[in-house]
């Protein structure tokens, strides 16, 4: 049996309480909200914390609206955007894959949360912990006894990446569903830390360092989500995976787009995930699609181009090659159910 280390739990009510105790605790603190990635990762000893603080009883975390506004709530607001969807941070993967205002707008949001783990798990992870989900990697998700036995890797207490065999970068996977399809619809983050409050585009909250992938600082809360809604938006998300109950993705493909009435694309994004340490916006997509309709022959050649910018590597337990064979499927499939939005 697998036991958790010994660690204090703090229980805050407030966004200022819980930023106090990190900050209080420095290092020998982490955030806990549905914990469904942290207590596993702590029993196998990946994380030690002397002391937990629960982010569970701060209710100004929680709640999906549509709050009105020209861009309300983003760094960035899209062109000709009223209003936009706030989602707390604490609200559960469940509640946002039923959400009717997530699936009016963000349906292929509300799938990939959806698609987490299985209906357990949904029901306590939260899509603010599947935003700041740990990276994983075959070499690191084992027990102390599994990695003490190999030698220990660069992301935790080595010093070589047993992927790549040198030891100056780790390249743990992305494996978080919801990321790709916030990046893609243009999302903004609310972080709380001792500095106060700032807003950050989900596309630049993410960085390729395996070991801590996202620009929050360890005394920083993640504590809400906007996503801006557009007229003639769609969206649609495809996981593939070993066991579709319940695994992780061994690639993950969002995309999202704007389009006129007649059809018309105005814009188009696409992202994949768990080929590397963050979610990757695919490139050239406008010059192929915007200002022309999605018909067959656009969604090939998206494919093919999608194909050729994606070399997964051996950080996960199937052939990487084969994770790279099922790029174009997967990105045909989600453009197609646009076509049929």
């Amino acid at each position: 049996m697998l036991r958790l280390p010994p660690f204090r739990y703090h229980r805050p009510g407030t966004v200022d309480e819980a930023v106090a105790l990190l900050g209080e605790f420095g290092t020998e603190a982490m955030p806990i909200a549905g914990g469904t990635d942290l207590m596993p990762n702590m029993k196998h000893r990946l994380f030690t914390p002397a002391h937990v603080v629960s982010l569970r009883g701060i209710g100004a975390m929680r709640g999906i609206e549509v709050v009105g506004g020209r861009g309300a709530g983003s760094a960035t607001p899209a062109p000709g955007t009223e209003k936009v969807l706030r989602i707390g941070a604490l609200e559960t993967l469940a509640n946002v894959a039923a959400h009717p205002l997530v699936r009016r707008h963000f349906p292929g949001l509300a799938d990939a949360a959806g698609l987490v783990a299985g209906p357990q798990l949904r029901n306590m992870g939260t899509i603010g912990g599947n935003v700041c989900l740990d990276t994983r990697c075959t070499y690191y998700n084992q027990t102390s006894f599994w990695r003490s036995a190999l030698g220990y890797c660069l992301k935790k207490d080595g010093t070589v990446c047993h992927v790549t065999g040198v030891g100056r970068k780790c390249v743990a996977a992305h494996s978080a569903d919801t990321p790709p399809n916030l990046v893609a619809l243009g999302a903004s983050l609310t972080l709380a830390g001792p500095h106060g409050e700032r807003i950050m585009n989900a596309s630049d909250f993410f960085v390729t360092d395996g070991i801590w992938n996202t620009r929050r600082e360890p005394d920083e809360i993640l504590t809400g989500i906007t996503i801006p809604i557009a007229t003639g938006r769609r969206s649609a998300y495809r996981k593939l995976r070993q066991r579709n109950s319940i695994d992780f993705p061994l690639l993950s493909v969002a995309v999202a787009g704007d389009f006129e009435e007649t059809g018309t694309v105005k814009r188009l994004t696409g992202v994949v995930s768990a080929l590397g340490a963050r979610p990757r916006v695919l490139a050239g997509w406008s010059e192929l699609a915007v200002d022309g309709r999605l018909d067959g022959a656009t969604i090939d050649a998206l494919a093919q181009r999608a194909h050729a910018q994606c070399r997964p590597l051996d950080n996960l337990i199937v052939d990487a090659e084969w994770r790279r064979a099922m790029v174009p499927v997967y990105v045909r499939r989600a453009l197609e159910e646009l076509t049929e939005s």
